[in-house]
């Protein structure tokens, strides 16, 4: 079984930051790309930024320049450094990975987008 923590959360001011931490649990043995997305009140869950596990990344338009995101492999944790946060923020942000291996005895087990529980960012004066 492997699980994804995130931590982090809450409420910031307009203008403020906030930074994300999402860890996965268990014995790993690699995760390949990990993520976060992120799903406001009415809406559909979005992609806000993305890193490969050899640490290239991508973001969305509308967080680009604000939002940093990193991993520490050693760790099996990815981060999200949120600054110049604005109300459209206000999102549960979800982490998520690709692929993680897990060994068992003699293979090793694959688990394909794996979720975190979600980790609530508001945004408001």
């Amino acid at each position: 079984q492997v699980n994804l923590v995130e931590s982090g959360g809450g409420l910031a001011e307009p203008g403020g930051s906030l930074r994300l931490s999402c860890a996965a649990s268990g014995s790993i043995f690699s995760i390949d790309a990990m993520g976060w997305y992120r799903q406001a009140p009415g809406e559909q869950r979005e992609l806000v930024a993305r890193i490969t596990s050899g640490g290239s990344t991508n973001y969305a338009d509308s967080v680009k320049g604000r939002f940093t995101i990193s991993r520490d492999n050693a760790k099996n944790t990815v981060y999200l450094q949120m600054n110049s946060l604005k109300s459209t923020d206000t999102a549960v942000y979800y982490c998520n990975a690709g692929r993680i291996l897990v060994p068992a005895e003699s293979h090793l087990i694959e688990y394909l987008e794996v979720w975190g529980q979600g980790t609530l960012v508001t945004v408001s004066s």
